[in-house]
């Protein structure tokens, strides 16, 4: 099995505990092959992160760990961006892009109309929250320039206590037209283990969504922590190559200069 962490954040992240280093440190003693941190950054003035990245010293730090560990440890450097769709900011967006020398990109929704998911909720009935969800991730992968799109249906996270999870039934013809359009556009899909961490206790996306996927003929699959922390480096992640395996998937994907290259589960 070719080992990856594909979804992990540092102190270059706003939320980030531990420095890059350490977190390398930890990925070669518990034998990965590769990790790829992918750092917050946002153009949405209103954002929490918004500003936050140094991405000079982001990019010096990568640099130095893969002199120091790249012998032992495939080191990507990536970005997170929260709705790279947002067309306000689209040129500021692509022209920031351009000066970065990244690996990979994940494109997330954590707000709608720059209002926390969370804070969203208020007022809305249960289809209302999931649909206006995920509406916005239909908005994202019609236009951004991203290569997975990150923790789909995260929304559950923040409706399951008052709410509880959605039924896939009652929004399939709306995540078909997601993953569609994802597969003409080369979009990849994200297998976000970090929701095993919390109450939802199940992996973003949904086992269905991750049929459907492959269904459709979806190919192009990550798996990630979306750990904050060295404890959560690859945490849970053998469980999500077992769900792939599961699923019927036979490879996981890295990438490098954002070109998505292929491993045998």
């Amino acid at each position: 099995m070719y080992k990856v962490d594909y979804h992990h954040h540092s102190k270059f992240s706003f939320d980030g505990k531990d420095f890059l280093e350490d977190i390398c440190k930890k990925a070669i003693e518990i034998d990965l092959n590769e990790i790829c941190f992918t750092e917050h950054f946002d153009v949405d003035p209103k954002d929490v992160s918004y500003g936050v990245l140094d991405y000079k010293a982001y990019h010096e730090c990568i640099e130095l760990c893969k002199q120091k560990y790249g012998d032992k440890l495939n080191i990507k450097r990536g970005l997170e961006i929260g709705e790279p769709h947002l067309k306000p900011y689209l040129e500021t967006l692509k022209s920031e892009i351009k000066k970065m020398d990244l690996d990979f990109i994940i494109g997330s929704v954590h707000n709608i109309n720059s209002v926390k998911l969370r804070l969203t909720m208020p007022s809305k009935t249960k289809s209302k929250i999931y649909e206006d969800y995920f509406n916005e991730i239909l908005a994202m992968v019609k236009i951004a320039d991203i290569d997975v799109i990150g923790h789909l249906d995260l929304m559950k996270r923040y409706a399951f206590a008052d709410y509880g999870n959605y039924e896939f039934e009652d929004y399939k013809d709306l995540i078909e037209e997601i993953l569609t359009i994802a597969i003409n556009r080369n979009i990849g899909l994200e297998i976000n283990t970090s929701g095993l961490r919390n109450k939802v206790n199940e992996v973003y996306p949904k086992i269905e969504i991750l049929n459907l996927y492959k269904n459709l003929g979806g190919k192009i699959i990550t798996i990630g922590s979306d750990s904050h922390s060295t404890n959560d480096c690859f945490s849970y992640c053998k469980q999500g190559y077992d769900l792939l395996k599961a699923c019927g998937f036979e490879k996981i994907y890295t990438f490098t200069k954002r070109c998505p290259i292929e491993h045998k589960i």
